[in-house]
């Protein structure tokens, strides 16, 4: 059996995706097994070191900064059981889920859902709350079973709903505070198909029909180009099949061209002449044409993004999405504001996850997006006072100005998430500046 780094002085710099998260661990940690993990982590505490798991850094918050003992979870990779009888898959904390899908497929089976991009490791999609659209099906960490759980004094907990069930309610969105989670359980399903329809409409359109098409699609989402009353929308549902991927030139031209290569161009020319973006935006949004096509449920759900940016997301009640996307609307058109990126609109049905941001509410999420290296904060800002005023709740990966304070009122269960933190993690051996400010001290 292969064997870890162990515990080793580090030197290097960790960076999370979009360049805005840096760290200097006084060490780091490329545990093989659980044993070794749950070693690391003693040896820390005695050393008087903070620890944090980190996976590919695609969250824009600093959630898995430390200057203690950084856990990478590499080597902990790779299915460890399927249970055809159960309907389930365990896998290691940190495997793609990319890499996930793949292995999932050629057993025959598949998530219920997934975000739209499998970049992120296991572990670190679902402590975070990555979701992608579903009128019935909810986020990636919604369908966990069951998970492994390594605590700050190196003890190992199994939770499920029957076995430590107040640990499993909160972990399965932990923000990587209660322990290390070292293995998941997913339900999954046998290999299904999937049809896309991506068709260009109005936003009046999209607005006025919203909840209509929510309701007829089990996966609706939307794209807005801001500077222009254009969206480009996408309905995905169940297939009989049989696959019919989009051609090799339109999937180019569509997915590379025009969402990555020419999309980067456009955004390098937008972020050294501001005032050309409007322009820019009316011809992008109408650059997308009509599509349809049908594959498994990892290829139609998920497309590459190399583009790099900054985010913010924030979940609302399902009923103010479109008073809010329309304020939003309201505040860039009468603003000096450029927007380059499109604004995301996904759905999530609620959830009983202790702090998921669909947490006991039917929720729609507005993502709103700036290119790297342009400057952010006064959209950010603009749009995050739109989303407070509806009762937004801020996805914990991506950018926000939100604390403890707000949390408390804005999550029913937040008092039970920070009680067991109290218990699993006296001594804050997992905490960060991020997680003092949104979970308190």
């Amino acid at each position: 059996m292969s064997t870890g780094t162990g515990s080793g002085k580090s030197t290097a710099t960790w960076r999370n995706w979009a360049g805005n998260v840096t760290a200097r661990p006084a060490r780091e940690t490329t545990p093989a097994s659980v044993d070794e993990l749950a070693a690391a982590l003693r040896r820390a505490k005695e050393d008087g070191l903070k620890a944090k798991p980190v996976g590919t850094g695609h969250s824009f918050t600093p959630v898995a900064s430390t200057d203690g003992l950084l856990i990478r979870p590499d080597l902990l990779t790779g299915i460890r059981a399927v249970d055809r009888a159960a309907g389930t898959v365990t896998v290691e904390a940190g495997t793609p889920l990319k890499r996930l899908n793949a292995a999932l497929a050629r057993e025959g089976l598949s998530l219920t859902n997934m975000g739209d991009i499998m970049e992120q490791t296991v572990s670190g999609a679902v402590s975070t709350g990555t979701h992608g659209t579903g009128r019935d099906s909810a986020s990636v960490a919604a369908q966990i079973v069951g998970l492994e759980l390594v605590t700050a004094d190196g003890s190992v907990l199994t939770c499920s709903a029957d076995e430590n069930p107040d640990v499993f309610a909160a972990a399965r969105v932990g923000l990587g505070a209660l322990g290390v989670i070292t293995a998941i359980t997913f339900a999954v399903e046998p290999l299904f198909f999937l049809t896309a329809r991506e068709e260009p409409m109005t936003f009046d359109k999209v607005t006025d029909d919203f909840d209509a098409l929510v309701t007829e699609n089990e996966h609706f989402e939307f794209y807005w180009f801001p500077h222009t009353g254009n969206c480009n929308t996408k309905r995905n549902n169940r297939s009989p099949g049989p696959a019919a991927p989009p051609g090799k030139v339109s999937a180019f031209v569509e997915d590379e061209l025009l969402s990555n290569g020419l999309f980067q161009v456009v955004n390098s020319v937008g972020r050294a002449f501001p005032a050309t973006i409007p322009g820019i935006a009316k011809i992008s949004s109408k650059a997308l044409s009509a599509r349809t096509y049908t594959d498994i449920p990892y290829k139609v759900f998920t497309s590459p993004r190399r583009v790099r940016f900054m985010e913010m997301e924030y979940a609302v009640p399902r009923e103010a999405l479109v008073p809010a996307l329309r304020e939003l609307k309201a505040m860039v058109d009468r603003s000096r504001l450029r927007i380059s990126f499109p604004v995301e609109v996904r759905t999530a049905p609620a959830d009983d996850i202790t702090l998921s941001t669909a947490s006991g509410r039917e929720t729609a999420y507005i993502a709103v997006h700036m290119y790297r290296g342009t400057a952010y904060q006064a959209y950010f800002a603009a749009a995050e006072r739109i989303f407070t005023a509806h009762e937004g709740r801020p996805h914990w990966g991506k950018m926000h100005t939100r604390d403890a304070a707000y949390f408390s009122e804005k999550y029913p269960r937040f008092g039970e998430f920070t009680a067991l933190r109290d218990r699993l993690d006296p001594d804050r051996m997992f905490g960060n500046d991020y997680l003092r400010r949104v979970l308190g001290a």
